[in-house]
């Protein structure tokens, strides 16, 4: 950088330094921002980024000077064009955008700019008395005429067409009628951070989105951490209960009973019992009868059990003594 100017040159090593210390740097377009705007916008920024205008050109040499550190950022080099400055910051690219945004103001237009949208003059009374204001709104094209004592507007009119040059008389005739139709503020062309450039595309999120974004991140990676059974502090009660309820299922489906599923088990025969009665047209009446014929029927076998098993017994205490008669009376023959 022989051939530039020491001034020139200690602007760039700034701007290089900045690029170094910060991890995330943006373009902003800064075109008709006034003077004590600037100021103003640059005061409340300045806790989270600084803020360096300067020539494109100089822009352009610290972006390839840098580049070596910083792989990726000399793609911001597309975005410089205009009037624009250099913003380095330790806010995300999505904050940070944010806090640009809301720079962002109405102000009027400058004669010869280009209406950023159709730009409509409503219908209406104006805040203007009867006078030869009322000739200059009819060469603007716009229907006037006195009503009740008021300059007003008979119809909703189109002034300018979105992308044509705003003309000297209606740019110094819109502030008067209270349409700013220019939008100023720190503009974010393009961010960049982590090696990848966003663009106001990706970066221009509803307000309401940004926090609903992150939660909604939050509540997928504990789903998908969940799933894989990885133990965290945010998994593991989690992953207890997944775990207790794949047992609980299991028991339930090999009828295991535990003192966790015996009361579902005993419900779940109950159920069947009573569908299998109801496919086979028997009633609660009818399964009462049955089972009051079962324990009937059971109830004779259950007493003649224990009489067979005494009859037995007796039988058996005969033949015993039979046999012990005997042998007294063979050995009173041989004895």
């Amino acid at each position: 950088m022989a051939h530039v100017a020491s001034w020139k040159k200690d602007i760039v090593d700034e701007i290089v330094a900045d690029i170094k210390q910060y991890p995330v740097i943006a373009v902003v377009d800064m075109h008709g921002i006034p003077a004590p705007q600037i100021q103003s916008m640059r005061a409340g920024i300045r806790e989270h980024a600084k803020i360096r205008m300067t020539k494109n050109n100089l822009m352009l040499l610290a972006l390839d000077q840098v580049a070596a550190d910083r792989p990726g950022v000399d793609k911001l080099k597309d975005a410089v064009s205009g009037q624009c400055a250099i913003v380095t910051t330790d806010l995300n690219p999505f904050r940070l955008f944010s806090k640009l945004k809301a720079t962002m103001s109405p102000a009027p237009a400058k004669a010869g700019e280009l209406a950023p949208h159709d730009i409509v003059v409503p219908a209406g009374p104006t805040p203007f008395g009867p006078g030869p204001i009322i000739g200059e709104l009819q060469k603007l094209g716009l229907p006037a005429s006195i009503v009740q004592g008021k300059i007003a507007i008979k119809k909703e009119t189109v002034v300018a067409k979105a992308g044509t040059p705003i003309s000297a008389p209606l740019a110094a005739m819109l502030p008067k009628l209270e349409i700013l139709p220019m939008i100023v503020g720190m503009d974010a062309k393009a961010i960049f951070g982590d090696g990848v450039i966003y663009s106001r595309e990706i970066l221009d999120i509803p307000d309401d989105y940004y926090p609903n974004m992150f939660a909604t991140a939050a509540h997928n990676a504990l789903a998908v951490a969940v799933e894989i059974a990885y133990p965290a502090k945010e998994t593991i009660v989690p992953l207890v209960a997944k775990a207790y309820w794949e047992a609980y299922a299991l028991s339930m489906e090999a009828a295991i009973p535990t003192k966790d599923t015996i009361g579902a088990l005993f419900a779940k025969a109950d159920s069947q019992m009573l569908a299998l009665a109801s496919v086979s047209g028997f009633t609660n009446d009818d399964l009462a009868a049955r089972l009051s014929q079962s324990q009937a029927a059971v109830a004779p076998s259950a007493a003649a059990e224990p009489a067979a098993k005494a009859e037995q017994k007796a039988e058996e205490k005969s033949e015993e003594e039979t046999e012990e008669e005997v042998s007294e009376g063979l050995g009173a023959l041989f004895g």
